[in-house]
């Protein structure tokens, strides 16, 4: 995608340009993967597995330990990271640090959609007979272009 949503502002961060629209609806994605990381768990939904993955996946005890002693300490955490990237989508001026925290925001909602999609390498728009889960995916083209667009000025340099 040519248009370039992000740019370097000269000695002073970073500068989103996102229409109203995409800031209104990735600030509902937002919402929505707050919602569904407090309503649900890695054991409950396949999505939520994805961004927790089993920290020792060969030992159940062991992984539903680390679990319960480390598990509210990582939700914690990216509860507070999506606080943030919310904040960030319409600020003025983002940090080095605000545009890490969107991007890492970003790819747990490209991690999500494609996981509830069942993404694969060879996936395009016409793999989904669906016109929803058509949609859906260019929402997760859309989201690794925006990725994309923050590698890139990131890279920028001054």
């Amino acid at each position: 995608m040519a248009l370039r949503r992000l740019v370097r502002r000269q000695g002073d961060g970073f500068k989103l340009k996102l229409t109203r629209p995409e800031q209104q609806y990735l600030a509902s994605m937002i919402g929505d993967l707050r919602d569904l990381l407090i309503a649900e768990s890695p054991a409950s939904d396949a999505a939520v597995a994805r961004l927790f993955p089993p920290a020792y996946p060969d030992d159940l005890l062991q992984n539903l330990d680390f679990e319960r002693t480390a598990g509210s300490g990582l939700l914690a955490a990216r509860l507070e990271s999506l606080d943030k990237a919310a904040a960030s989508i319409d600020a003025p001026r983002l940090s080095e640090e605000d545009l890490l925290t969107l991007m890492r925001v970003v790819n747990d909602l490209r991690l999500v959609l494609g996981t509830r999609l069942s993404v694969t390498e060879e996936s395009d728009p016409s793999s989904f007979q669906d016109e929803a889960d058509r949609s859906q995916f260019v929402l997760y083209q859309f989201l690794g272009w925006f990725i994309s667009d923050i590698v890139d000025a990131l890279a920028s340099g001054d």
